[in-house]
């Protein structure tokens, strides 16, 4: 009997050891890689001093989560007061969406602008320390074949970033359309 209890407790010791080996040679879970982390630093609310072709003004713009927290929603609108370069002035409106492409595993800006156009970004580069990010043209509605756009966002601080938008007639570089430097609202 006291062969058969040692024997036991032997077999039993010998279990658990080989299956705590076992599970500390388990790999563990890979930790979930969050695609919104790039631009988490402009979610919120936005104005500041644009210039470009159609000459100075102002903006506003907005980043916010939306239908539960699958997209971020982007409002801007630009008022450009009457100046030489642009005597009756403009108001510019876009929405935007961002989402995550599962499948292309990279980010996707879709924007629909007052004058008709509709871009549609993929995420082209971030830099490795993660303050400027590019999105490049994948498909531009209502407009000439051939051209391109890229928008760059430059995270100057917590509270301030710069968004540069350039566009490309074909066969030919970008060129600096519009720059807009952004503060945070209080």
């Amino acid at each position: 009997m006291k062969t058969t209890m040692r024997n036991i407790l032997i077999s039993t010791v010998a279990c658990g050891l080989a299956l705590g080996l076992l599970g500390a040679a388990s790999p563990k879970p890979l930790e979930k890689t969050d695609p919104w982390k790039p631009l988490h630093a402009l979610l919120g609310k936005w104005e500041g001093e644009v210039k470009g072709e159609p000459g100075a003004g102002k903006a506003e713009r907005e980043y916010a989560f939306v239908m539960n927290d699958r997209f971020i929603q982007v409002r801007n609108r630009s008022i450009y007061p009457p100046q030489e370069k642009n005597s009756k002035g403009e108001a510019h409106e876009d929405v935007g969406f961002f989402s995550y492409d599962k499948a292309a595993k990279k980010l996707i800006l879709r924007q629909f602008h007052i004058e008709g156009f509709v871009n549609q970004f993929a995420l082209e580069t971030i830099s490795d320390d993660g303050r400027s990010i590019v999105f490049l043209s994948i498909a531009i509605e209502n407009i000439a074949p051939g051209w391109r756009a890229r928008e760059t966002y430059r995270i100057l601080n917590d509270d301030e970033f710069i968004e540069t938008f350039a566009m490309a007639e074909p066969n030919h570089d970008f060129a600096t359309y519009s720059e807009t430097r952004f503060r945070r609202k209080k």
